[in-house]
């Protein structure tokens, strides 16, 4: 579809940016916070782990200073769990409410909206060593602990988030470091079911506690491509994007499980086991938005029932499900020197693929470049390529509000240079540049970006200048 004069960006844009409580606060054991999983994981060799990061934790207060600076409106964080309550549940950290309790009043001191994010990967430890997602126990933890949040914060946070990329702890559990190789496809979705009650009621507690607040999931979504014209290849395409995206949202929305999704596990003898008041429970929930994480699109193919799968390579898309899809590359895209393809229109085509399909206005919480960004002499980072691939996502974000599309903000990810789930520090994101490397802490100074004031000229002009 073709727009003669494009619509411009609502006035009340949400221009905002992301991180994460474990990738950026450092701080790990400090201040009563208890161990979660990603602090007893293991990490690839050559790798830091996320036990200082940028500091943010002891730094926060010059990171929103210099956010507010870039203009945003909105900053999204999440909050550790383990931070609250340092076993999951049991007995309430102070210290940990402190912390967020400041920092959400410094984030609305710089004029910027708290979009805050409930549980982004790093689950207690205490809660995995007790069976994790696969104990029901665990549900009730986190309705206790979204209690907790919606007391101390609610009164100062109007949009939250229940669970960040609940489909790629899922899918790339073991690669994100929040399930073991010994889990089986049947555990996964006996946890990924807990998880859809955890999601239901905390969006059922909020509505209740909080009637000014809005809430909503926060699933890593793509558009899913067919290989070719073939109707096998289409056939898997569409198998694919029901497990990926729909199983989750479905749920989500709908309050039920999505049918191919389901078809799918009776067919692998996967499905979960749901008891007595579970579906009372799942319905209902009325997400008051769709919050999305988005980074590339995916492409697939029809493959056979005894075909080989290889390695998917990234967290973003499976490799492969004999029988039902096989990863295929699309010739058509660039790629990051980190191997992720590049796909700004598939950004347009994945907001009207999730607006047609929920009509629940959306916000977009990650989108954005990992690279080797240099420090140069005089404090000059220069990342032209972060802001190309920006540039390029926003002209089809606005397209995709032409198209009809309630878009209601952008927070790419991420805000500042935070430690990568994968390759470490060493693979960069933000706006400021944090020096340090893998293993050498320098003096964690913050340098703004050739993108941080290009991003903050975006905003001044409500995304009417994306030019250098």
């Amino acid at each position: 579809m073709k727009h003669a004069q494009p619509k411009p960006f609502p006035k009340e844009f949400l221009w905002g940016a992301s991180t994460s409580a474990y990738q950026v606060e450092g701080a790990w054991n400090e201040d009563g916070k208890g161990p979660s999983v990603i602090d007893m994981a293991k990490y690839p060799e050559g790798v830091t782990d996320f036990r200082v990061c940028a500091d943010h934790y002891h730094r926060y207060r010059e990171d929103l200073a210099l956010l507010g600076e870039m203009g945003l409106k909105a900053y999204r964080f999440s909050i550790a769990w383990t931070r609250i309550y340092p076993e999951g549940t049991g007995a309430l950290n102070p210290k940990g409410v402190a912390f967020y309790s400041n920092l959400i009043d410094t984030v609305r001191a710089n004029g910027m909206e708290p979009i805050v994010t409930m549980y982004h990967f790093d689950l207690p430890y205490a809660l995995q060593q007790q069976g994790g997602w696969s104990n029901r126990a665990t549900v009730d933890a986190f309705e206790r602990y979204a209690e907790t949040l919606f007391r101390h914060f609610g009164d100062r946070v109007t949009y939250w988030l229940t669970i960040n990329e609940q489909n790629m702890m899922i899918l790339h559990g073991s690669a994100l470091g929040t399930s073991g190789a010994e889990v089986t496809q049947q555990d996964l979705q006996q946890q990924n079911h807990h998880m859809l009650l955890a999601q239901a009621k905390a969006m059922k507690l909020c509505h209740k506690m909080l009637p000014h607040a809005k809430i909503g999931p926060a699933p890593n979504i793509s558009a899913v491509y067919p290989a070719s014209p073939r109707p096998e290849d289409v056939l898997a395409a569409h198998n694919f994007s029901s497990i990926r995206n729909w199983l989750y949202l479905d749920m989500a929305v709908f309050g039920r499980y999505n049918a191919v999704a389901w078809s799918y596990m009776e067919e692998q003898g996967i499905t979960p086991t749901i008891q007595d008041g579970d579906l009372a429970v799942l319905e209902g929930a009325n997400p008051d938005f769709i919050a999305f994480n988005y980074y590339a699109t995916a492409t697939v193919r029809a493959s056979a029932a005894d075909e080989t799968v290889g390695s998917a390579g990234d967290q973003q898309l499976m490799a492969g499900i004999p029988g039902f899809f096989m990863r295929h590359k699309n010739e058509h895209l660039q790629k990051t020197e980190f191997g992720w393809e590049i796909d700004p229109v598939g950004f347009r085509n994945t907001m009207r693929e999730i607006y047609e399909r929920y009509r629940l206005p959306l916000i977009v919480t990650e989108n954005g470049l990992g690279a080797y960004d240099k420090l140069e002499p005089g404090d000059l980072v220069r990342d032209p390529y972060r802001i190309e691939y920006l540039r390029k996502h926003l002209e089809q974000a606005r397209l995709a509000i032409s198209d009809g599309v309630q878009l209601f903000g952008y927070c790419p990810w991420s805000a500042i240079d935070l430690v990568s789930t994968h390759q470490g520090i060493s693979k960069r994101y933000g706006f400021v540049y944090v020096h340090r490397d893998e293993f050498d802490l320098k003096d964690l100074r913050r340098v703004r970006k050739q993108s941080f004031h290009w991003y903050q000229k975006v905003i001044r002009s409500n995304g009417s200048d994306l030019s250098d």
